[in-house]
């Protein structure tokens, strides 16, 4: 049987253009340059209200899939590109040439609704090419495996599916989406941060992050976002938001792979108070973890339990899923159908916390936790965006072990934390973050 392999992936993931050129790109590893740019396009990539599951008809399109890490401060995690799926898929032989292989662009500011019909659309088309026998099977990254379920689910494509894989899909939602949301970008940004906060709040695809979990501390325990009030939020955009997810249903679960990062330090419920969202790590008193952006309880199909065999776990974060070599094994086996071979359980897992954003002039602080894990020596290291090394530490071994890093130019970096001692494996763990500098934005 001939198989399509669709390639969908997450928010920002994709270029945008109109007319008069790139509204959203990096290219050249210029991360940062590329939000100083986004601040000047801001007017037009901003939606109208009341968009709905519509195209606003202003003339952007996307082109391609980012190569390289992309970020917009305050409106979702960085994350690195799709080069290397892309490498990796093209090995088995799936390549955009021989028609095989599509990845699928799309105009990420859009409700994913829409953009669920498009990819149908795209797929039914690629498809035919193929041959009547053709059947697809979608690897998707964070939002992308939103977009793909509606595809399937709701656009007729379920038929005609060999295998949803996801990578850090937030099933149902994640808390950090919502404090983004309603606290908007940091004030430190200047004008920029209000623009951003504007841009943000104007997209369906960001209210689709939110978490549909009950998550919200009240007087009677946890509620949702529709059973509450979200300052600065539109109420009709949250509740249609719910809705999305409500739609969505368990039809193709059996089929349905999805890969986790864990053992990350996660914001997973929050508290409202003075119009602002405060973020905890623990859930009911647990502390359930996951990729540092999209929490366990969010990670997983309604109604799974999360000790499930269909969930697939990485340590890894959220800005580095789909560049980790261990998850690109996972993904190629059950493209391929190969035994998958268990990593090594004695590897010790830490867990990291890094900041997407500091201003210049700011310490990089890092933390490192290592709670029910083997204690071990550990290099905590800062690369730019060549992945050239800028600085190090190798603090001493405790179960919370901290690194700073101070004087940082303004520019995009990596965070790694990785083993040092030969025949310690130690699972490496890496993180982005954006040092900005603010006068003249």
């Amino acid at each position: 049987m001939n198989q399509l392999v669709v390639v969908v992936p997450g928010i920002l993931g994709s270029t945008l253009r109109d007319p008069d050129g790139m509204v959203w790109e990096v290219s050249g590893k210029a991360a940062l340059r590329a939000v100083l740019t986004l601040g000047r396009s801001l007017q037009r990539l901003k939606l109208p209200a009341g968009i709905g599951d519509e195209h606003p008809g202003d003339g952007i399109e996307p082109v391609a899939l980012m190569a390289d890490l992309h970020v917009i401060p305050g409106i979702w995690t960085p994350l690195k590109g799709y080069d290397r799926l892309t490498k990796r898929l093209n090995s088995l032989g799936y390549t955009v040439e021989k028609g095989n292989l599509l990845l699928f662009a799309y105009d990420w500011r859009l409700s994913n609704r829409y953009n669920g019909a498009l990819l149908a659309r795209r797929v039914d088309e690629a498809l035919d090419k193929l041959g009547p026998d053709a059947e697809v099977s979608f690897v998707c990254h964070s939002m992308g495996g939103l977009v793909a379920r509606w595809c399937i689910e709701q656009c007729g494509t379920a038929e005609r599916t060999g295998k949803l894989i996801t990578m850090g899909t937030p099933y149902r939602g994640a808390a950090s989406a919502l404090e983004q949301l309603v606290n908007g970008v940091r004030k430190g940004l200047g004008p920029l941060a209000a623009d951003l906060t504007e841009f943000a709040r104007s997209l369906p695809s960001l209210h689709q992050l939110l978490p549909e979990y009950a998550c919200i501390e009240s007087p009677e325990g946890l509620v949702k976002t529709t059973e509450t009030t979200l300052p600065e939020l539109d109420t009709k955009m949250v509740a249609d938001a719910m809705a999305f997810h409500g739609a969505l249903t368990d039809s193709f679960a059996d089929r349905t792979y999805a890969i986790l990062g864990g053992k990350q330090p996660t914001a997973t419920t929050a508290r409202i108070a003075d119009g602002k969202v405060t973020c905890y790590r623990t859930y009911e008193g647990q502390e359930l973890y996951g990729d540092a952006t999209v929490p366990m309880v969010g990670a997983a199909r309604k109604g799974l339990a999360l000790s499930s065999n269909t969930l697939h776990r990485v340590v890894e974060q959220h800005t580095s899923l789909q560049d980790n070599s261990a998850v690109l094994d996972v993904v190629e086996a059950f493209l391929t159908s190969t035994t998958i071979v268990p990593r090594n359980v004695t590897a010790t897992e830490p867990q990291v916390v890094v900041p997407d954003l500091v201003l210049a002039g700011e310490d990089l602080e890092v933390t490192v936790e290592l709670k029910d894990t083997t204690p071990r020596a550990l290099k905590v290291a800062v690369l730019d965006e060549n992945g050239r090394q800028v600085e190090s530490r190798s603090p001493a071994i405790s179960e919370t072990m901290a690194a700073k890093f101070g004087g940082l130019a303004p520019g995009a970096y990596y965070v790694q934390v990785s083993g040092i001692s030969v025949g310690a494996p130690v699972a490496p763990v890496t993180s982005a973050v954006l040092v900005m500098d603010c006068p003249g934005v």
